[in-house]
């Protein structure tokens, strides 16, 4: 039997773009709420109206665009005029290799196997 049932359309879509797994897609099992003000409902029933998305769907990509900028952010390395120009110049003029260098080098060969 050929044609679309609802269900073979959903696979199929699912397969056709297994790197793109929505929220929506998987199996939902933890829960978020929050206390907000009615503004601010107002404000995100607009925004996700406007991009034709629903209020969960619109809040969840939001936190975790939020929330990945942050973790982006916190591990990102900011050195300060000085930092960057010490760190250009040990770089740029590496000090010559000592035996405690040495030493290093040899227990993290030993330990790694490299």
């Amino acid at each position: 039997m050929s044609g679309h049932w609802p269900y073979n359309a959903a696979t199929e879509d699912m397969m056709a773009h297994p790197a793109t797994d929505t929220p929506q897609r998987r199996a939902r099992s933890e829960r978020l709420e929050a206390r907000i003000t009615a503004e601010q409902k107002d404000l995100i029933e607009r925004a996700a109206a406007l991009q034709g998305r629903s209020i969960t769907d619109f809040v969840l990509t939001s936190v975790q665009d939020a929330a990945r900028r942050a973790i982006d952010e916190h591990q990102r390395l900011e050195l300060s005029i000085r930092d960057s120009q010490a760190f250009v110049e040990a770089l740029s003029k590496p000090q010559p290799v000592n035996d405690r260098l040495r030493d290093t080098i040899r227990r993290y060969r030993d330990a790694t196997g490299a």
